[in-house]
């Protein structure tokens, strides 16, 4: 290249690129951000969003809570709603005790719950995994139809299922309680797309030392998937518990009452007691609350290393 043609090209524009404290400050963004901005001003704004959310959201949760703690007149008094005028008791816990069979209630929650936890964890596992790792005739078919059952509201399936268990004689049994509550095809889509994550060297390498489908699922899926089988538990235990409308259908026995369904006869002849009603709301919460304060973490670690939390 001769002088001639350097000094008739042309030069090259010289970009200084800013450096990063000062892209910061002037709230240049490099990828995606999580909130309104990179500046103090933008994320003091999101907190107080997120901090009015928060608020409306346990607004009900405080009400039911003061509500739960004060007399039947005031709970019923408009003027004195925050702060009782009798000031705050344990009469509303008191005669829920002692009117209804409380521990019978929980004792039979936490059984059909535990029950239905194990047996919907176990086969939608099971047919996740099918679904992720083997190859059969119509998987394509049923795993559309699997899928396309989600949208079927389970309201629309109270009077079959009803039917069926006549059909077995199974009403008015912890059977007829706990096995519909079972089908759980959103958990079995969950499971499939976790197993699709995982990586197919480990599978290929226990087929190598001659393990089989069954082997490979118990050795080698499952001990991987301890997270969000613990999360998908955990989601499947607190559904069971709060549920109210089958547990009412499907038995008459006092003594099969699940706490939604027992807290339904804390009433009185004049009507709805208030206190006595968020009393028991308040007891029926607080196993909930233990379990996600036990497994908190199980669940912040499946949302942040599966699909559920949007990556």
């Amino acid at each position: 290249m001769t002088s001639a043609d350097l000094r008739t090209r042309p030069a090259r524009p010289t970009v200084s690129p800013l450096p990063a404290a000062r892209r910061a400050r002037r709230g240049v963004q490099l990828g995606p951000n999580l909130t309104l901005g990179a500046s103090r001003t933008a994320r003091s704004l999101a907190l107080a969003a997120l901090a009015v959310l928060a608020v409306v959201w346990l607004l009900p949760m405080a009400w039911a809570v003061f509500t739960a703690f004060k007399s039947e007149q005031d709970a019923s008094d408009p003027v004195h709603w925050i702060w009782p005028q009798a000031g705050f008791t344990l009469d509303g816990f008191r005669t829920v005790i002692e009117r209804g069979d409380l521990p019978l209630w929980m004792w039979n929650g936490v059984f059909v719950s535990a029950a239905v936890t194990v047996v919907t964890v176990a086969v939608s596992a099971a047919a996740g995994y099918a679904f992720s790792r083997t190859v059969f005739r119509g998987r394509r078919v049923l795993f559309a139809l699997t899928v396309a059952s989600v949208l079927v509201p389970p309201q629309m399936l109270i009077v079959p299922w009803f039917r069926q268990m006549l059909t077995l004689d199974l009403v008015d049994t912890y059977a007829a309680v706990i096995l519909p509550q079972t089908v759980a095809p959103v958990m079995v889509f969950i499971l499939k797309k976790h197993f699709d994550t995982l990586p197919r060297e480990l599978e290929e390498a226990a087929r190598l030392d001659g393990a089989g489908h069954a082997r490979i699922f118990w050795s080698v899926m499952l001990p991987l998937s301890r997270p969000m089988l613990a999360a998908v538990a955990i989601f499947v235990f607190i559904g069971a518990w709060n549920k109210f409308l089958w547990p009412f259908v499907s038995t008459s026995d006092p003594a099969l009452m699940t706490l939604p369904v027992g807290i339904t006869a804390v009433k009185d002849a004049y009507g709805v007691n208030y206190a006595q009603t968020m009393a028991s709301s308040v007891l029926a919460a607080l196993p909930l609350v233990l379990v996600f304060v036990f497994f908190q973490r199980h669940i912040v670690k499946s949302v942040a290393t599966t699909g559920l939390g949007g990556q």
